[in-house]
């Protein structure tokens, strides 16, 4: 029933229980995506309010510069076979392999539901395995990376589109236990979408709208993109952050630095863009035009140099996201905020509602 504490943040004596979670998009029990509520959590002094999505423009000032992450998302899901002919699912993590061509995957058991998670003793998962994809394609394991996750190879018969278009044609959404069906891939984008890459949504965005862009516009609150394309954060398996490819654009980087010496803060939509953010952050807390993999994990100990505040969803009380959030708001206002989420029913997960943390 409820969600075991995590060690990072003992003791974090929140537990969340699964009626909870979004079970679907937020269109889907309202009038529209920006139909969540907000919770708004500030640290000095250490406060907490209960908003609506909507009244995010009025909560910043003008001056201020929202970072968002401009990834789409992949259908990612892809139907597979074992040699013997067992059925497994394929949760391809971004379409870009790494530098020696090896993408990171991770096997599932299908249910008549979402696909399952394999405990480590009862996958298949072995170095030299192969599996079947749909339109003649296939997978090779090689190593693992974690106990959950394989490095492996892919023969894509069909070059036209590469990845991003063999999964457009034989993938769907990853999805998880939680949501109650399959949902199309368009489900899965938030407005902000348009470098195809993310295995899973940066879904921190989803309840923006082209409406709260134009009220956002018309308040100066400024908003730039970055791009880091999201893995897969299998949500039985709580591992630290794991190499993911990111990009910083020059203009975004001046952007940051302008606001910054203007007394302007920099409010990062989402965990993805301050890890992008903060990977393209030098010692002296300038951040420059940057691009490639990253392995940077933000935690309290490191802290944060580009960034004031956050929009986030809600995690799981084990997820290594935590640390960063830490990093960003400090442990209080993390518990006070996490504490009254549960009291007041917020809704967890990709389609849930969100939080704001703010300096002051």
């Amino acid at each position: 029933m409820a969600t075991a504490v995590d060690p990072v943040l003992d003791p974090f004596d929140v537990t969340v229980p699964p009626e909870l979670s979004a079970r679907e998009p937020a269109e889907a029990r309202g009038p529209g995506r920006d139909a969540v509520r907000m919770l708004v959590g500030r640290r000095a002094p250490l406060t907490t309010a209960h908003h609506d999505f909507a009244d995010l423009p009025d909560l910043l000032r003008p001056g201020d510069l929202l970072v968002v992450n401009n990834s789409a998302t992949l259908p990612a899901a892809l139907p597979g076979r074992l040699p013997d002919g067992t059925p497994v699912v394929l949760h391809l993590s971004s379409a870009r392999p790494d530098p020696n061509g090896r993408h990171l995957v991770e096997l599932r058991r299908p249910t008549a539901g979402a696909a399952a998670y394999y405990p480590q003793a009862r996958s298949p998962a072995a170095p030299g395995l192969r599996i079947a994809l749909p339109g003649g394609a296939g997978a090779v394991l090689t190593a693992p990376f974690t106990p959950r996750l394989w490095h492996a190879h892919l023969d894509l018969p069909d070059p036209v589109g590469g990845t991003v278009g063999y999964l457009a044609r034989h993938g769907r959404a990853i999805r998880y236990s939680y949501v109650d069906r399959d949902w199309p891939i368009e489900a899965y984008q938030t407005v902000f979408a348009e470098v195809p890459g993310s295995s899973e949504m940066p879904s921190a965005a989803r309840p923006f709208t082209t409406r709260t862009v134009a009220r956002l516009a018309a308040r100066g609150v400024l908003v730039a993109p970055i791009t880091l394309h999201t893995g897969v954060a299998s949500p039985e398996a709580h591992e630290p952050p794991y190499p993911e490819w990111f990009r910083v654009g020059a203009s975004t980087a001046r952007l940051v630095g302008h606001v910054r010496g203007g007394g302007g803060r920099v409010v990062a939509v989402g965990t993805t863009a301050v890890r992008a953010l903060e990977s393209a952050t030098g010692p002296d807390g300038r951040v420059r035009a940057a691009e490639g993999w990253t392995d940077l994990v933000v935690t309290p100990e490191r802290g944060v140099r580009s960034v004031d505040g956050l929009l986030t969803g809600w995690h799981e009380p084990r997820a290594s996201h935590l640390l960063m959030l830490r990093a960003v708001a400090g442990r209080e206002l993390l518990l006070r905020c996490y504490a009254e989420a549960v009291a007041h029913r917020y809704l967890w997960h990709e389609f849930g509602d969100v939080n704001l943390l703010l300096p002051e």
